[in-house]
């Protein structure tokens, strides 16, 4: 069974210490929004893998955590052929200021499109 192209399978997810940590130390972008930071780095391998870090401390409510990851999760995967070979986390750096999902996918629509741009100028 061929894999579609808007998959989203465990080899897209980063999953160990090991996969995060390089981006918390030397992340080669820096993208931010009012609600988002990604870091980013180069993975050399064919796809873009995904880790993300919603804290309870940010984010109070289960429901909204999960609501963001879903979120981040769909936005990832419909942009992933233009995002390949790099690792990407996505941290909630400040409290949303509406748990609503079309808000939070047009804020992350915006921050690939940075990432993007940046990208291409480097």
């Amino acid at each position: 069974m061929k894999d579609s192209p808007f998959a989203f399978r465990r080899h897209h997810r980063l999953l160990t210490p090991a996969d995060f940590q390089p981006l918390f130390d030397q992340p080669e972008f820096r993208v931010g929004g009012s609600t988002f930071l990604l870091l980013v780095r180069n993975n050399d391998l064919p796809q873009p893998r995904l880790g993300m870090v919603v804290g309870k401390r940010r984010v109070k409510r289960a429901v909204h955590r999960n609501l963001i990851r879903r979120v981040a999760r769909e936005s990832f995967r419909l942009r992933q052929a233009e995002l390949t070979g790099l690792d990407v986390l996505v941290l909630v750096k400040a409290t949303p200021a509406q748990f609503d999902s079309q808000a939070l996918r047009a804020e992350l629509e915006r921050l690939w499109d940075k990432l993007l741009a940046k990208r291409g100028q480097a």
